[in-house]
C-alpha cells in the first residue's frame, strides 16, 4: 500500500523548503538523463576517474573543450542551457579535465571561459569553487592573466565579438573572485586589480584634488611613477604601459562597457519606459550583474578604497539614473540596485583610514562644501549670487539649485562642473548634456538624510508591497540565475554601523519571508468570497486556525510626536473578534494572547474570474496575493485583551489581583494593539497625496503565528536601538570583528594582562595526566612552601622529588594544581589553520601571512605548585564534587585559552568533547576570577539546558547560577533556576540559616534573639562567632598541643552530629585544619546570610529578581534569542557582565552572536568585556534561514564563528572524538585534521562488539525503484521515497524484534517529506504494535544536530539528483550521529560520482549494496566480533525485507497468544479483604499472581521467539503503557484474531 503524506495539513511539521504555490517547479536532472546524455559517454571515454586512472590515460584533446563551449556552454550564438552546465559539472568536467589540462601559452579562449563557467556554476550550486584548483596552485596566477588577457579593446574570445551572455560569465566570475578574499591565491591576483595604479584612469582634475585631499599617496605615486619609467627604459618597445595593464585597466573597462549596453539597452529612454518594450534579458542581466560587482567592491574596505573615487569621477550614480532602464517597467530591480549603488557610495566612512564618521562629522563636512561652493559662486558666477549670499538650508535644496544652474549659459555651466568643482570629466560623453551637468552639480551639494533617520522612520512590520516583492523576497527556490537587489555578509564590513545595517535588512527581509509564507497558507484556507447577499461585503468560507475575521476595527488613539519626529508617538486600535465557532482548544490559543504579540491586518477582496484570467493570460501562475485578493496587510503588536465586559485577560502588569479575578465573559474579545507609527504616518502621507480610502477602515482578518516563530520585532528593535548608540566593542575585538586587522591579534597571547598562573582545579586527575598534558614543556613540580619538587620535561619526570609535598602518594604530587606558564610562551596544542597566524594589518596584504618566531633555547618550562585544598567543613555536603574527565591536551589548551582575557575560539567535531570543555572553562574561570560575572549563550534550549546540568554538578554553588528564558522547566533537576526559582530558592535558604544561627546561637548561650533577621545575624557573627574564632586561634598558637583543640574549640556543641567525630586528639596539624574546616562552613553560612540581607530587604518580587540579575548571579545562562528578545530589558537594568561563553556558535546568526556582546550599557565608554570564548564547529550546519536566495546571494547563514575561521582567526581544534566506533568515524573524520580516537571508543566492550543481527557496523543498502518509482513530490520540492520509507521501517521493525530498546534507534532523512512519510508508514506498522512502538526519533538530519544514539538509520530519499546532502556540512552531520551502527538507504549510482562526497561514498560504496543480516542473533546474545562480518544472509530488496520482517512478525505473535493463553489458564486466587483506609496504590502486581504469572509468561514467549529481555518485557507490560496483563478476568490477547490467521 502506497503512502502519501499531505504536506501543509494543519499543525503539520511543514515543507523541506517552504515554498509558495505561484511558481512552477523547475525541471531536474534524473540520473537516468544523466547516464543516457551524450555528455556522460564523452565524459567516461576522457575525463573519468576510471580512464584517468588507466595507464596511459586518454590525450587532451582541445577540440573536444571548443566543441563542448560552442556547443554545451554558449559559445555558440545561443545561451547556454542550465542542464547542461549542471551535467558537466556533476561529471566533474572543471576538476578532472578543464584545469589539470590547464597551460596558459596552448589554453584556448574557449578553454579559460570554460572554466569560468564551471566556476560560476559552482558557485551557484554552493559547493567549493576553489578545492579543485588546489592540485595546480602555482598555475592559478597565470589563469587569472589570461582572464584579463580576454579584455581586449573591441574583440572577444579568438578575436570574434563577446556574446552577451559571455560578459555576463566574465563578470559573475569577476564578483566571486571578490567575494573569495580569503583564499589567498585569489587575494593575491584580484586585489592589485584595486590598488592606487587604478587612479590612472581618473581624470585630470580629480586626481589633482584625489592627491592634494591626500598627501601620503602622493610619496606613493611619485615612487610609482619612477618604478614605471626606470621598467620602461629597461623593457624598451616591449615595455606595457601601466594604463594599458590589468592594474588601471580591468575596472575602467568594464565601467566603459557597462556605460555602452546601458545606453543602448532602450533606445529611445522616454518612449521605451513609457510603451513598455521588452528589454534583451541577458543586456539587463548584465546591467544589473554590474551594479552588483560595483556594489561588492564598495562595501568592502580593501576594494572600496580606490575604486570609489573612479566611480564618482565616472558619475556612475548619475548615469544609472538618467538613463532610459532605470525609468522603463523592467527596470525595478535595477532602480533597486541603484539605490544600493548610492547607499554604499555615500556611506559615512574615511576611504584610506578606514574611520566611521559620525552624523555630526558628516554634516560638518557638507556645509564646509556648501561653503566652498557659496565663495566660488559669489567669485566667478555673478548670476547665482544670490545663492552665495543665500542660507545654506536654502542652497542644499534641489527644487532651489537645479532650476538657478540650468539658467546659466552651457558653456559656463559646464566650465563650474568640470573645471572649477571637478565633478566631471571634461571628456565625458555625457558632458553634452546640460540636464545631466546640473544633476551632476545638485547630486554632490543637496541635502541627504542621515542613516540614522532612514532606519528609525523604517516599518518594522512588512506590509503588501514588501511581501511580494521578488526583488527583495525571492522565492524560496532561488536558482543563483539573478541578481538581487540584497546587502551580502561576507568577510568584511565597512563599520559596525554597516555590520547591523546588513543585518537589520536581511533579517527583516527573511521574517517577511517566513510571514509571506504563513499568510499564504491562511489565505488558501480561508476560502474568502462575496456575500450573496450584500455585495460589498465579505464572507469567509474556509477555516484557517491561525486566522480569525474582524468584526471591527477602530483606531482609537494617535498621540502626538514626539519633540524631533514627525510620525506619533504611539497609536493604539481596537479589534473585535468572535472566536466562539472555533473548537475549544483552538479559542483557548486566541484566548491566551499575551501582550507584545504580533498579529497581521489583512483587507481581503476576492478577485473577479476576468482579472485572474487576465493575470494569467503570460503563463505564469499568479502570487496568492492576487490569486485571493489580498489588497492590504498591516501588522500590529497586543497591549491588553478584554472580554464582552470589558474585563482585562492575561494581564501581565498587575493591575487585576489574583483574588479578583474571574473568568472571561461571553464569547467576543477586544484587542487593544499598538500600529506600527512609523507605517500609519506613511499611510495617512498616501491616503492625502492620492485621494485614496483609508486603509485602516477595510480591514477584515485578523492572522496570528506561532509565539516560537514571531519575535521578529523584538530583535529587529534591538538591532535599532543598537545602530543608535555608539557601539562600544573592546579594542582587542573591534578590528577583526570588521574583517581588518591580524587575525591573531585578540588571542590572548598576543594580549597584555593575561594570568601567568592559573588555578586548574580538579582538572587533572594525577600527576601523569598533567605531564602528558603539555607535550614538549619542561613540567617543573614545587611545594606550596616554596620547595622543589619532582619535575618532568616531554611527559616523563627526568628528576626525583627533593622535598614531599603534602599529600604526594609515592613520591607523585597530587592534585590540584597551580601552574605557572612562561609570560611569552605561545601554544603549542593550537591547531589553528597553517599560515594564518601572521600578523596582517588587512585582507589586501599579499603573500606570507604566517609568521616565524626563533625557536627558543630549551623547551617552555611549567611551574606547577600542587597544594593541598582546605577542608570545606565536617559534613558530606560541604565536599565539592570532582571532575571525573581525563581532558586530552587539546582540551586543556582550550581550558587555558578560555581562562584568559581575548578572543577563544575552539572547534569541536562530533563527539570531541566541547560541552566538557565548555563545562571546565566555566569551572575553572569562576575559581579563578570569582568576583567576575559571566554570560552563558547557546542556540537551543536542549544545548543550554545539557550544559547547565553539568555545571550544576560541579564545584559552583548553586545560589551564583540563573537560567533565563522559557526552556527552565525541562532542566533534569528538582530545583527552580529562573529568577523567580531563585529569588523563592534564596528567600528559603534564608531561612534554614537562621534557623541555623539560631541553634548555634543556643549552643553557645546567647540569649538575644539574634536568628530574626539577616541583619541581627551579621551581628551575632561580629560580636560572637567572630570573637570566640579569634580567641581559639590565639589560644591554640600559644599551647600547640595534641589536645589544645580539642579542649579549646568553642563550637563542638554546634558540630557534635558531624559524621566521624570532628577532633582525634592525635596530631595539632590535623587536628587544627579540621577546626578550620568547621570555621569555613560557619563562614560559608554567614556570607550566605549577608547575600539574603538584599532580599530580605527588598519587599517587591520584582526588585528582588533583577537583583539577582544584576548583582547575586555569578553565571546567567539563556539562548541567543532570548538576548535578542530581552536587550532592551537589560540595559534598562543596568545588566553587567565580564564573560561571554557561547555553545554552538556557529550555528548562531551572526547578529545573533553579536547582540550578546552588546547586553550591557557602556557609561563610561569603556568595554567591559573581557573574555569571548566561541565554541563551535563550522563543519557542521549553519543557521537555519528558510529562504535559499538569503543563503546564497547574501550569505545571511554564515555565522560570525565560521567568519572568524574564513579570516584566519587562530582556533584550537580538539582531536579526539569519543561518540562512534572508529570505523564510522573514518566516515567524515576527513574533513578534521588529525582526528583520532578515545580509548573507551577503541577498547570499549560495547565497541568491540558486533551489532546484533547485522554483519557490518555501517553500510549502504541501495534501494532501487519501489512499485515502479523513485522518489516524488506530491508538491513541488516536498521529496518523498516510498521504497526507501519501507524498507528503513521493515530494518527498524527488524531491530526491535532482535531485541534493539526503541530509544536506541533513530530514523533520519535530509528532506522533511521523506521524514512526514516515515512517520506516516510507523503509525500505520509499528506505533500501535506491543512489538515494535515508535523509534526515539524520525527527523530531519539538521533539526538532529546536537543529538546522538546508538543506531541511525539514513534515508537519502533522492534518485534524480544528489541533492541536499551534497553539502558537505549536512554530510557531516549525517555520518556523525550513530555512536555504533549507520545504514544508510539510497540510490548508489546516483552518490557514487559526486565529488564532493568522494571521501565518504568510497568508504560506503566499498561494502556489499544489498543488507547483510544474522537473522538468528539477538541483542542481547550476540557476541561476536566487531571485524568478523561471519556468514550473513544478504537482502534482495525492499520486498525481500518486507517477508522477512513479516514472517519473523508472525512468528512473535504466535508465541505471544500462546503466552496470553497460558495467562488465562492460570487460577485466580482468593483477594485479601480490603483494607478499609482508601483504595491501595497503583502497582506492580505482587509475586505469584495471575498477572504476574501472565507476563512471566508472555515475557519466556517472547525470549523463546528470540527477542531481548526488554523487547519481552515491552511486550508483556504493553508498548506506551497502551496494553497491560492484570487479573484473570483483565489479561488482553496481545494479538487478537491470531486464531483466524492460523
Amino acid at each position: 500500500m502506497k503512502h502519501r503524506v499531505k504536506p501543509k495539513a494543519e499543525g503539520d511539521a511543514g515543507r523541506d523548503e517552504p515554498t509558495t504555490s505561484y511558481r512552477i517547479m523547475g525541471a531536474a536532472l534524473t540520473l537516468e538523463e544523466i547516464e543516457a546524455d551524450e555528455l556522460t559517454k564523452v565524459a567516461k571515454e576522457n575525463w573519468s576517474s576510471e580512464v584517468r586512472a588507466a595507464e596511459p590515460p586518454p590525450p587532451f584533446r582541445p577540440d573536444l573543450v571548443e566543441k563542448i563551449y560552442a556547443a554545451e556552454l554558449g559559445g555558440g550564438l545561443g545561451s547556454r542551457k542550465l542542464k547542461r552546465v549542471l551535467l558537466l559539472e556533476i561529471s566533474q568536467y572543471l576538476e578532472n579535465y578543464l584545469w589539470p589540462h590547464f597551460d596558459a601559452d596552448t589554453a584556448t579562449d574557449a578553454h579559460v571561459l570554460s572554466i569560468l563557467v564551471m566556476v560560476n556554476e559552482k558557485f551557484r550550486e554552493n559547493v567549493p569553487a576553489w578545492a579543485g584548483f588546489a592540485s595546480r596552485p602555482d598555475a592559478l596566477p597565470s589563469l587569472f592573466e589570461r582572464v584579463y588577457a580576454l579584455r581586449a579593446p573591441a574583440a572577444g574570445p579568438g578575436g570574434r565579438a563577446w556574446h552577451t551572455h559571455e560578459r555576463v560569465t566574465y563578470l559573475l566570475f569577476a564578483i566571486h573572485a571578490f567575494q573569495s578574499l580569503e583564499n589567498e591565491g585569489v587575494r593575491r591576483q584580484v586585489l592589485r586589480l584595486v590598488s592606487l595604479p587604478l587612479w590612472h584612469a581618473l581624470s585630470r582634475g580629480r586626481l589633482q584634488l584625489e592627491l592634494q585631499m591626500h598627501d601620503v599617496l602622493v610619496k606613493h605615486w611619485r615612487s610609482l611613477a619612477k618604478k614605471e619609467a626606470r621598467a620602461a627604459k629597461e623593457a624598451g618597445e616591449a615595455h606595457v604601459p601601466v594604463v594599458e595593464r590589468p592594474e588601471a585597466a580591468f575596472i575602467p573597462s568594464l565601467l566603459n562597457e557597462f556605460l555602452e549596453v546601458l545606453k543602448g539597452i532602450v533606445a529611445e529612454p522616454l518612449e521605451a519606459a513609457s510603451e513598455g518594450a521588452p528589454l534583451d534579458h541577458q543586456q539587463l542581466l548584465f546591467c544589473e550583474r554590474f551594479l552588483e560587482f560595483a556594489v561588492d567592491l564598495l562595501s568592502q574596505l580593501p576594494t572600496r578604497r580606490f575604486v570609489r573615487t573612479l566611480l564618482d569621477d565616472r558619475t556612475l550614480l548619475i548615469k544609472c539614473r538618467l538613463s532610459g532602464l532605470y525609468g522603463h517597467q523592467q527596470g525595478r530591480l535595477f532602480r533597486q540596485l541603484v539605490d544600493l549603488l548610492h547607499f554604499y557610495l555615500a556611506f559615512p566612512i574615511d576611504d584610506h583610514t578606514g574611520e566611521p564618521l559620525s552624523d555630526a562629522a558628516v554634516t560638518a563636512r557638507h556645509y564646509a562644501r556648501l561653503v566652498q561652493l557659496q565663495r566660488l559662486l559669489f567669485r566667478h558666477h555673478p548670476a547665482l549670487r544670490d545663492l552665495a549670499l543665500a542660507n545654506c538650508g536654502t542652497l542644499q535644496r534641489r527644487e532651489v539649485l537645479k532650476p538657478a544652474l540650468l539658467a546659466l549659459p552651457e558653456e559656463e555651466l559646464r566650465t563650474l562642473a568640470v573645471r572649477q568643482l571637478r565633478l566631471l570629466a571634461e571628456d565625458d560623453p555625457w558632458a553634452s548634456d546640460l540636464g545631466f551637468v546640473a544633476e551632476v552639480v545638485v547630486a554632490a551639494y543637496e541635502k541627504r538624510c542621515a542613516q540614522t533617520e532612514i532606519i528609525n522612520a523604517m516599518p518594522l512590520y512588512p506590509t503588501e508591497k514588501l511581501l511580494w516583492d521578488e526583488n527583495q523576497v525571492p522565492n524560496m527556490h532561488y536558482t543563483g540565475e539573478s541578481c538581487l537587489a540584497l546587502p551580502k555578509l561576507n568577510l568584511q564590513f565597512l563599520t559596525a554601523h554597516d555590520y547591523l545595517l546588513r543585518n537589520f535588512s536581511l533579517f527583516r527581509l527573511e521574517a517577511t519571508y517566513e510571514i509571506r509564507e504563513d499568510i499564504a497558507d491562511v489565505l488558501a484556507r480561508i476560502g474568502a468570497t462575496w456575500d450573496e447577499d450584500d455585495e460589498d461585503k465579505v464572507v469567509f468560507r474556509g477555516w484557517a486556525r491561525m486566522a480569525l475575521p474582524i468584526e471591527s476595527f477602530s483606531v482609537v488613539e494617535v498621540r502626538k510626536p514626539n519633540v524631533g519626529e514627525a510620525k506619533p508617538a504611539a497609536v493604539t486600535a481596537d479589534i473585535v473578534l468572535n472566536p466562539g465557532r472555533l473548537r475549544g482548544d483552538v479559542r483557548t490559543e486566541w484566548d491566551e494572547a499575551k501582550q507584545h504579540d504580533v498579529l497581521f491586518l489583512l483587507t481581503i477582496r476576492p478577485p473577479a474570474d476576468h482579472a485572474l484570467a487576465a493575470a494569467r493570460a503570460d503563463g505564469k501562475e499568479p502570487s496568492p496575493a492576487d490569486l485571493y485578493g489580498l489588497v492590504a496587510v498591516r501588522g500590529c503588536e497586543v497591549i491588553e485583551v478584554k472580554d464582552e465586559e470589558g474585563r482585562l485577560m492575561n494581564d501581565f502588569t498587575g493591575r487585576v489581583k489574583r483574588e479578583e479575578w474571574q473568568p472571561p465573559a461571553g464569547l467576543k474579545r477586544t484587542l487593544v494593539v499598538a500600529l506600527d507609527t512609523a507605517q500609519y504616518q506613511l499611510d495617512m502621507e498616501a491616503m492625502q497625496a492620492a485621494g485614496s480610502d483609508d486603509v485602516y477602515s477595510t480591514f477584515n482578518l485578523l492572522v496570528r503565528r506561532k509565539p516560537k516563530e514571531n519575535n521578529f520585532k523584538a530583535v529587529l528593535e534591538s538591532i535599532r536601538d543598537l545602530m543608535n548608540e555608539d557601539t562600544v566593542m573592546p579594542a582587542w575585538l573591534h578590528d577583526i570583528f570588521l574583517g581588518y586587522g591580524d587575525p591573531a591579534a585578540a588571542r590572548y597571547t598576543n594580549l597584555p594582562d593575561t594570568l601567568e598562573t592559573i588555578d586548574f582545579k580538579d582538572t587533572f586527575l594525577d600527576a601523569a595526566h598533567l605531564r602528558a598534558s603539555f607535550p614538549g614543556h619542561d613540567v617543573h613540580f614545587e611545594s606550596a612552601r616554596g620547595g622543589a619538587g619532582a619535575h618532568g620535561g616531554a611527559g616523563q619526570a627526568n628528576g626525583s622529588a627533593n622535598m614531599a609535598v603534602d599529600g604526594d602518594v609515592d613520591g607523585e604530587p597530587r592534585p590540584p594544581f597551580r601552574v605557572t606558564f612562561p609570560p611569552s610562551a605561545a601554544p603549542v596544542a593550537s591547531a589553528a589553520k597553517p599560515g594564518k597566524t601572521g600578523k596582517r594589518k588587512a585582507l589586501e596584504a599579499e603573500a606570507g601571512n604566517g609568521s616565524s618566531e626563533a625557536a627558543p633555547a630549551g623547551p617552555p618550562r611549567l611551574i606547577v605548585e600542587p597544594y593541598l585544598p582546605p577542608d570545606p567543613g565536617p559534613y558530606p555536603q560541604d565536599k565539592p564534587p570532582e571532575n571525573s574527565v581525563r581532558f586530552t591536551p587539546v582540551q586543556v589548551e582550550a581550558i587555558r585559552a578560555g581562562v584568559q582575557p581575548g578572543l577563544t575560539m575552539v572547534v569541536g567535531p562530533p563527539g570531541t568533547g566541547k560541552t566538557d570543555t565548555a563545562v571546565q572553562i566555566m569551572h575553572v574561570l569562576y575559581h579563578n576570577c570569582p568576583t567576575q560575572r559571566t554570560l552563558l549563550i547557546t542556540h537551543s534550549n536542549q544545548a543550554l539546558n545539557d550544559l547547565f546540568e553539568k555545571i550544576l554538578e560541579r564545584d559552583v554553588p548553586a545560589r551564583y547560577l540563573l537560567r533565563l528564558g522559557m526552556g527552565e522547566q525541562d532542566l533534569a533537576t528538582s530545583s527552580d533556576f529562573s529568577r523567580v526559582g531563585r529569588v523563592n530558592a534564596m528567600l528559603a535558604r534564608r531561612l534554614e540559616l537562621l534557623a541555623e544561627v539560631e541553634r548555634l546561637a543556643k549552643q553557645l548561650a546567647v540569649l538575644e534573639d539574634v536568628s530574626y533577621t539577616c541583619e541581627t545575624a551579621a551581628h551575632f557573627w561580629l560580636l560572637h562567632v567572630l570573637a570566640r574564632w579569634e580567641k581559639f586561634v590565639t589560644e591554640v598558637e600559644r599551647r600547640r598541643t595534641p589536645e589544645c583543640v580539642q579542649d579549646l574549640f568553642p563550637f563542638k556543641a554546634y558540630f557534635a552530629d558531624a559524621p566521624g567525630g570532628l577532633f582525634k586528639a592525635r596530631s595539632y596539624a590535623a587536628d587544627l585544619e579540621r577546626a578550620r574546616g568547621c570555621w569555613r562552613h560557619l563562614r560559608t553560612m554567614f556570607q550566605e546570610l549577608e547575600e539574603c540581607r538584599a532580599f530580605e530587604l527588598l519587599k517587591g518580587q520584582a526588585d528582588r529578581v533583577n537583583y539577582l540579575m544584576t548583582k547575586q548571579a555569578k553565571i546567567v545562562a539563556m539562548t541567543c534569542t532570548h538576548a535578542a528578545l530581552k536587550r532592551r530589558e537589560f540595559l534598562e537594568l543596568g545588566f553587567k557582565f565580564d564573560n561571554l561563553l557561547m555553545e554552538e556558535s556557529a550555528q548562531i546568526l551572526e547578529i545573533e552572536t553579536f547582540i550578546p556582546m552588546l547586553l550591557q550599557r557602556q557609561d563610561d565608554g569603556m568595554a567591559r568585556l573581557k573574555r569571548v570564548v566561541l565554541i563551535g564547529d563550522h563543519h557542521q550546519l549553519p543557521p537555519v534561514v528558510k529562504n535559499m536566495a538569503f543563503q546564497r546571494f547574501s550569505h545571511l547563514d554564515q555565522s560570525l564563528f565560521t567568519r572568524f575561521v574564513r579570516l584566519g582567526t587562530p582556533y584550537i581544534q580538539l582531536n579526539a572524538q569519543g561518540r562512534a566506533r572508529p570505523s564510522l568515524a573514518k566516515l567524515y573524520h576527513w574533513r578534521y585534521h588529525q582526528l583520532g580516537d578515545l580509548p573507551n571508543v577503541i577498547g570499549g566492550p560495547a565497541f568491540l562488539r558486533a551489532n546484533p543481527g547485522f554483519a557490518l557496523d555501517f553500510q549502504f543498502i541501495d534501494v532501487p525503484d519501489y512499485q515502479g518509482a523513485g522518489e516524488s513530490a506530491p508538491v513541488p520540492y516536498f521529496y518523498q521515497n516510498l521504497g526507501e520509507a519501507e524498507m528503513a521501517v521493515s530494518v527498524y521493525m527488524y531491530m526491535r524484534l532482535r531485541g534493539y530498546p526503541a530509544a536506541q534507534i533513530s530514523i533520519l532523512s535530509p528532506y522533511n517529506g521523506q521524514v512526514a512519510l516515515l512517520r506516516d508508514v510507523v503509525e500505520r506498522r509499528c506505533a500501535q504494535h506491543p512489538a515494535f512502538g515508535r523509534p526515539h526519533k524520525v527527523a530531519t538530519v539538521d533539526k538532529y544536530q546536537g543529538q546522538q544514539n546508538e543506531y541511525v538509520l539514513l534515508s537519502l530519499t533522492r534518485t534524480r539528483a544528489v541533492g541536499h546532502i551534497r553539502d558537505v556540512r549536512r554530510l557531516v552531520v549525517a555520518m556523525s550521529r550513530a555512536r555504533l551502527g549507520l545504514y544508510v538507504l539510497g540510490r548508489a549510482a546516483l552518490f557514487a560520482n559526486c565529488y564532493e562526497l568522494q571521501l565518504t561514498f568510497s568508504q560506503l560504496l566499498s561494502r556489499p549494496l544489498q543488507l547483510l543480516l544474522h537473522p538468528t542473533e539477538t541483542f542481547a546474545g550476540c557476541q561476536r566480533a566487531a571485524n568478523d562480518p561471519g556468514r550473513p544472509l544478504a537482502v534482495a530488496g525492499v520486498e525481500a525485507m518486507g517477508a522477512l520482517v513479516y514472517a519473523m512478525t508472525q512468528e512473535w505473535e504466535l508465541q505471544a497468544h500462546a503466552a496470553t493463553v497460558a495467562a488465562l489458564a492460570v487460577p485466580k486466587p482468593v483477594p485479601p479483604p480490603r483494607v478499609p483506609d482508601g483504595p491501595p496504590p497503583a502497582s506492580a502486581p505482587p509475586p505469584g499472581s495471575a498477572a504476574a504469572a501472565g507476563a512471566e509468561a508472555v515475557a519466556a514467549a517472547a525470549a523463546a521467539a528470540g527477542l531481548a529481555e526488554s523487547a519481552a518485557g515491552e511486550a508483556a507490560m504493553g508498548m506506551d503503557g497502551k496494553v497491560e496483563v492484570g487479573g484473570i478476568g483483565e489479561v488482553v490477547d496481545l494479538v487478537p484474531g491470531i486464531d483466524k490467521k492460523q
